[in-house]
């Protein structure tokens, strides 16, 4: 694990085997031409395959020489029931595709619309993005990690540290904007409401309380013997096939490659804050888990700095048109970096109410998409711990 942070991680890291020979894997494993190939289907009755997802397994023995992930079970339209309805209306559709963070894909939708019109922000309402982009992406995080940890055998604990405080950031999320997940807040031009003062002496006092939990969570976790067995070496990305399959977020960082929207586009504000892209070495599970416990403690130091240096003013521009909204004629395409990797929204108007044509680039299809070339060639209990830590949730996948 590599970074410029100095949080490294590096000692828990055991003395590399043979395992990462397979970075040269062919699209098929051979068989030793012994016995019979056992074809397996995992899910959608397996606890970690999310409800509806399934991997076809071809197995030699207990060596998996053929997978291939099955999805669109899930399934909701969202593309085209768009494409129906005004711009305003699909915003609160946008909380079901990453249920887990439905705030990101609210601040990745209004930017796609205020590219498509050049809509300004206010000051204010960056800020407030920022804030809430960054306490999703820690919440999500932890919760990853925790199920990693569930689907490894490490039942309840870890998950539920975990959720314990993903609930005091949920608890912000309700009382800013009235539900806890499917959370409605992003407008275009700013943000819905305003959060008031009591709400920011409590998100600070939630970001204030965050690094204990992290040093707690790496204590127990990072050196643990059976985390690092189970974890490093196995489930390898290389970092070309990564760039070329079009991975983003954790998962391409975990592989190396230095890569964040957040410091390429310096969308919304994020060229204001100092932050750091924590990178892996090789490619494994261990990192991709190593550089989301990273990147928390990165979201940490930016929400300190966002909260301090916050501003007043309106967090709408009175420009801004909301309600018979009909953008000119055009397209426009805005991304961010959540907190699975690359979100976007393409969007094309021929000057009516609503998208000619609407288009959601979601991170955990296409991260998926790499799962069976990190899967060759590993015994079928690594394939839960690897389909793990890609980090997906259906409803972005299927739409």
């Amino acid at each position: 694990m590599s970074s410029s942070s100095t949080h490294l991680g590096v000692t828990a890291r055991l003395a590399r085997s043979e395992k990462l020979d397979g970075w040269n894997r062919p699209p098929v494993i051979e068989t030793d031409g012994e016995g019979e190939l056992l074809e397996l289907a995992m899910g959608p009755h397996h606890p970690s395959t999310h409800g509806v997802f399934r991997m076809d397994v071809v197995l030699d023995g207990e060596r998996v020489i053929r997978l291939k992930p099955v999805f669109g079970y899930l399934h909701r339209n969202h593309e085209q029931l768009a494409q129906t309805q005004t711009y305003l209306a699909s915003m609160p559709y946008t909380d079901r595709l990453d249920y887990f963070c439905s705030l990101s894909n609210n601040w990745a939708y209004a930017l796609a619309v205020e590219k498509l019109v050049g809509q300004e922000v206010p000051e204010r309402a960056e800020y407030l993005r920022v804030i809430l982009a960054e306490l999703t992406r820690i919440q999500n995080h932890a919760s990853t990690i925790g199920f990693l940890l569930q689907e490894m055998g490490a039942s309840g604990t870890p998950l539920m540290y975990a959720f314990r405080e993903r609930e005091k950031i949920l608890d912000l999320f309700e009382s800013l904007t009235g539900s806890r997940m499917m959370c409605n807040y992003m407008r275009f031009g700013g943000c819905r409401v305003d959060a008031s003062e009591a709400w920011l002496d409590g998100a600070r006092k939630v970001v204030a309380g965050l690094p204990s939990f992290i040093d707690e969570f790496e204590r127990f976790l990072m050196t643990n013997e059976i985390l690092m067995a189970r974890c490093q070496g196995i489930g390898v990305l290389k970092p070309e096939l990564a760039v070329n399959a079009g991975i983003s977020g954790p998962m391409l960082r975990g592989s190396g490659v230095n890569y964040d929207i957040r410091k390429v586009d310096h969308y919304g504000i994020y060229d204001r804050f100092k932050f750091r892209v924590p990178l892996g070495d090789h490619g494994d599970i261990y990192d991709r888990y190593m550089v989301r416990m990273l990147e928390m403690r990165e979201s940490i130091s930016i929400l300190e700095q966002a909260l301090k240096e916050l501003p007043g003013g309106p967090v709408m521009d009175p420009k801004a048109k909301i309600r018979n909204f009909r953008p000119k004629a055009g397209e426009a395409y805005g991304r961010i970096e959540a907190p699975k990797g690359e979100l976007g929204f393409y969007l094309i108007s021929d000057g009516g109410p609503n998208p000619y044509r609407y288009r959601v680039r979601p991170p955990s299809l296409i991260n998926l998409t790499v799962l069976e070339d990190m899967c060759l060639g590993s015994n079928v209990a690594d394939v839960v711990l690897i389909f793990g830590s890609v980090d997906i949730v259906l409803g972005e996948v299927d739409r």
